[in-house]
């Protein structure tokens, strides 16, 4: 990670002697605010030292536009040696890189400033950690991982992509079933903004000033889930990495054809891990299709059985529990499965439950042979 901080050491020397001593000042636009921009500018003043006191401005004046050091989401340009970030242009076609959704400001920000960021928060959050975990492949790795989890939405939304093509779904005739509240991370901003009917002060300065205020909500709000998403990255997700890799490699100790995989002492945050390690075996691994677990790390724990699902957030199972043991519980469930200490199979077949790892163990391998 030495070079990603040299180069973010370095980039921060040139922030600080472009501005000469002065205030630096970042403007986007007034009226109507988004989640992309509220999104930029908490990345910039939270997680950028030389931004970390930088006034904002407001406004969609370009003469005053042109006197602030750093631009988002408005002005018509994108220059990033002139650190202008807007994406509005009728030209503007960049993407994250391995990625095919246009970005927006959020997207741009974070292009440009996400892997400081990232750096940064592996080195406050895993200050000892071993060097594979803290290396310059570890940046890279949570910096796509943070782009394609929590800002490739804010760019999506931002700039009308939609999650499936709308003309296929129609073509197929695939409707919702039900309503999802709308809830994104774009209506979340959104509802910040204030409504039609809302009292506003008449004087113009002052109107502006409350507008301001909202949008400084809003970028608290968003910036706070996208913290919370950097800290998840970061201090959980990547440290679990290891633990997977061994159980993986372990798994055929546990079932020679590698169909069980067991994590003897907790769980931890498994499915991306397992997905990647086995994409790396190729097409002739075989799958692994439950996955074993106490539910706390404590030596008298009860113990799951998971079914590996078919995508990480798919509620369908590569192969679900037996449909004979769902939605048993306790006595019965161990009569039915003939394994003593059942304790219950959810009703869709996911997951399930015993006192014991032997008998979460047996349990499992009578699934699949069912």
């Amino acid at each position: 990670m030495a070079a990603v901080l040299e180069t973010v050491e370095n980039a921060a020397k040139r922030l600080k002697t472009e501005v000469m001593g002065a205030p630096i000042t970042i403007g986007t636009h007034n009226g109507h605010f988004h989640a992309d921009e509220a999104l930029a500018v908490h990345m910039l003043r939270t997680h950028i030292p030389a931004y970390a006191h930088a006034k904002l401005i407001r406004t969609r004046d370009p003469a005053v536009l042109a006197t602030c050091h750093t631009v988002v989401d408005v002005g018509g340009e994108y220059d990033a040696a002139k650190n202008r970030y807007d994406h509005h242009q009728r030209t503007f076609d960049t993407v994250f890189p391995g990625r095919g959704t246009k970005l927006s400001s959020a997207g741009l920000v974070y292009m440009h400033f996400g892997k400081e960021i990232v750096a940064r928060s592996i080195a406050a959050k895993n200050p000892a950690a071993a060097d594979a975990s803290a290396s310059d492949a570890a940046v890279d790795l949570i910096w796509n991982k943070v782009y394609t989890s929590f800002i490739e939405p804010v760019d999506a939304n931002d700039n009308g992509v939609s999650v499936y093509d709308p003309a296929a779904l129609a073509a197929a005739g695939i409707e919702k079933k039900f309503s999802d509240g709308g809830f994104t991370l774009g209506a979340m901003v959104s509802r910040l903004n204030p409504n039609w009917n809302d009292d506003a002060p008449s004087d113009p300065v002052a109107a502006q000033a409350a507008e301001d205020e909202r949008f400084l909500t809003a970028s608290a709000r968003i910036g706070e889930e996208f913290d919370r998403d950097l800290e998840y990255y970061t201090r959980s997700w990547l440290p679990a990495r290891e633990v997977v890799e061994s159980a993986f490699k372990g798994r055929k100790e546990i079932d020679t054809a590698g169909r069980i995989m067991v994590f003897m002492g907790q769980t931890v945050p498994w499915k991306d891990h397992l997905y990647t390690l086995e994409e790396a075996e190729g097409e002739t691994g075989q799958k692994v299709l439950y996955v074993l677990y106490p539910e706390k790390p404590a030596p008298d724990a009860k113990w799951r059985v998971q079914a590996v699902p078919l995508t990480k957030d798919s509620f369908q199972s590569r192969k679900p529990l037996p449909e004979a043991w769902r939605g048993v519980r306790d006595e019965e469930l161990s009569e039915k499965t003939g394994v003593p200490g059942g304790v219950f199979v959810h009703a869709a077949g996911f997951i399930g439950g015993n006192k014991t790892f032997e008998g979460a163990l047996a349990m499992a391998k009578k699934a699949l042979e069912m």
